[in-house]
């Protein structure tokens, strides 16, 4: 029989709580049928692990194909060193680069077809920029590294999926970035996305007003009429099901969910508040567009936690799982 690919787990914020996320996915998923390796130092999980009193053994892999035979009886880890040893919740810029060194490798397994996805732990944003990285975030960075495609942000739970238009902007900044072409861009990639990883061969998306109540018929802002209601339009003739705009104050109540398959959203926090109060822990980043599967836990470093041992790997769990089924059904 042959073996899954397996997936790319990297090391995210070497401060933060990744390396401790990934020693407890290991432990709840060392029997699973797709294995995971890590992107990591092997000498630092395995300090760690004793540390915080986890069962881990780790196993230092030389490429991915050595997962597979080793996942049952150790956490495989492919090595990627710190220059210098991390202090829990006390970022340091000198270890920047083994953090975006392990998403470059991540990402070259990928597009070689090495690993069926990546799962990414969570990067400290502020850290990677004081070292040069020049991205606002993984989307934008995983984009530039599959050739300059082009993506979108899903966040996604069993009850709920949406997308924002515009990610890391203030808000100011954002309402004078959005314009029809960006939504039109996210409503394709989104619709695209729920088919080919989903599964949804029809997808339904609602797009999210920007002003309270749709703004009023033009008494609170005009954005609608002049931007959002064109892109919506312009959707429906290229056979998207997209309706909208829709007040956002009342789209994401539970029987409202039940008439989309995604909520397109005009800014950050339209998009993520709704999805963190239903479900903080369970919740997946995905990025849509990308020649290969991409997810990510919902949440950042917690550096508050870091090194404590009581960060929940839930979300990280979520995001494996959501991989291994996006990566059948791509396979499929």
């Amino acid at each position: 029989m042959t073996m899954a690919a397996p997936l790319a787990v990297t090391m995210g914020e070497p401060a933060g709580v990744g390396a401790e996320l990934s020693l407890k996915a290991w432990l709840s998923r060392r029997g699973a049928a797709r294995p995971f390796f890590v992107l990591d130092d092997p000498a630092r999980l395995s300090a760690l692990a004793r540390q915080l009193g986890l069962n881990v053994p780790v196993a230092e892999i030389s490429r991915p194909e050595d997962a597979a035979s080793t996942f049952g009886a150790a956490l495989p880890v492919l090595p990627v060193r710190l220059a210098a040893p991390p202090t829990p919740g006390h970022p340091d810029v000198a270890n920047a680069g083994a953090t975006i060194e392990a998403i470059e490798r991540a990402t070259a397994f990928a597009m070689a077809g090495s690993v069926a996805g990546i799962v990414t732990n969570p990067i400290q944003k502020k850290t990677l920029q004081d070292a040069g990285f020049r991205h606002p975030g993984h989307t934008e960075f995983l984009a530039e590294l599959a050739g300059g495609v082009e993506v979108a942000m899903m966040l996604a739970c069993p009850e709920l999926r949406v997308v924002p238009v515009t990610i890391h902007l203030s808000l100011g900044d954002a309402v004078r970035a959005l314009d029809g072409d960006a939504i039109v861009r996210a409503g394709r990639i989104a619709a695209r996305g729920l088919r080919d990883l989903f599964g949804i061969e029809h997808p339904r998306l609602a797009v999210a007003a920007l002003n309270p109540h749709a703004g009023e018929q033009g008494a609170m802002g005009d954005e609608e009429r002049r931007i959002i209601v064109p892109a919506i339009e312009t959707l429906q003739r290229e056979g998207i099901a997209a309706r909208g705009p829709a007040p956002a104050d009342t789209l994401f109540h539970a029987a409202a969910r039940t008439a989309y398959d995604v909520a397109l959203c005009m800014y950050h926090d339209q998009a993520l508040i709704p999805i963190k109060t239903i479900d903080f822990s369970g919740g997946v980043n995905v990025t849509l567009g990308l020649p290969f599967v991409r997810t990510s836990p919902d949440h950042g470093t917690a550096l508050d936690i870091a090194g404590t041992g009581r960060a929940d790997p839930a979300s990280l769990l979520a995001a494996i799982d959501m991989a291994d089924d996006m990566a059948r059904r791509r396979a499929a």
